[in-house]
């Protein structure tokens, strides 16, 4: 299903850019399996899924020091945090496939974005431009490449960045503008997609519109700041972001 809370002029885009974690893959029982792992490692208490699930969205560093700060009866160092983040960088990197795997339904709808201006027939001036897909992660960028290589959706993106590509992470727009520099894309020309306020947030910073996904790790965030366009399925893209009268 499709709800458009603002007309996006989808004839226009030229880049649309896929947050990772809870838009594209399922990566949740992975990431759980490695904070607990972290937390084990360093005698902290067990959390349940539900809520590390809640704590991912804003990069590893983010994650392991909530992860952390729920066991409010000990301190945690900065020096302790360090080690604990490269420990969970160092098993994550190891098991960051286990569990994982897109959501049914993403690799036909890339496929079909990356096709969509030949499937309609238009006269050439009113033809949507040639379009570049990308990804923009809080994930580290080498495992997030790894895990786009790993399910086949490496192909279909002009690049993969992540969390420490650039000096800052999502809801700053730098990963966004530089992907829109990359893609000779105006900011009204750019649609950003994921399942969180910070990528909504990602893409109000940017001056570009945004897509949300209902189906994600945290899409009850989305409420706080809504998107232009709630999605509930990976099936959607297709249709929200078609130029072609959306039958809703």
């Amino acid at each position: 299903m499709i709800r458009i809370l603002r007309p996006v002029p989808v004839d226009r885009l030229k880049l649309l850019v896929f947050d990772l974690d809870g838009t594209l893959i399922d990566s949740a029982q992975d990431l759980c399996n490695s904070v607990n792992a972290t937390l084990e490692r360093f005698n902290r208490p067990h959390l349940t899924d539900e809520i590390i699930a809640t704590y991912i969205g804003n990069g590893a560093l983010t994650l392991v020091r909530r992860a952390f700060a729920a066991d409010d009866g000990v301190e945690s160092t900065e020096d302790l945090l360090a080690q604990a983040y490269k420990y969970f960088l160092d098993y994550y990197r190891e098991h960051k496939l286990d569990y994982t795997y897109a959501y049914e339904g993403v690799l036909e709808a890339l496929d079909a974005l990356h096709k969509v201006h030949d499937q309609f027939e238009m006269p050439p001036r009113n033809a949507s431009p040639q379009r570049a897909m990308a990804v923009l992660t809080n994930k580290p960028v080498r495992p997030a490449q790894a895990i786009c290589e790993a399910l086949g959706l490496a192909p279909y993106f002009l690049s993969i960045y992540g969390g420490n590509s650039f000096v800052t992470k999502k809801p700053d727009p730098e990963g966004l503008l530089a992907l829109m520099k990359e893609a000779d894309a105006k900011p009204e020309e750019t649609v950003m997609i994921g399942d969180s306020q910070v990528d909504v947030q990602t893409a109000r910073n940017a001056g570009a519109w945004s897509i949300g996904c209902t189906f994600g790790l945290a899409p009850g965030s989305l409420e706080l700041i809504p998107p232009d366009i709630l999605v509930d399925s990976p099936v959607d893209w297709t249709a929200a972001l078609s130029p072609a009268k959306i039958d809703l």
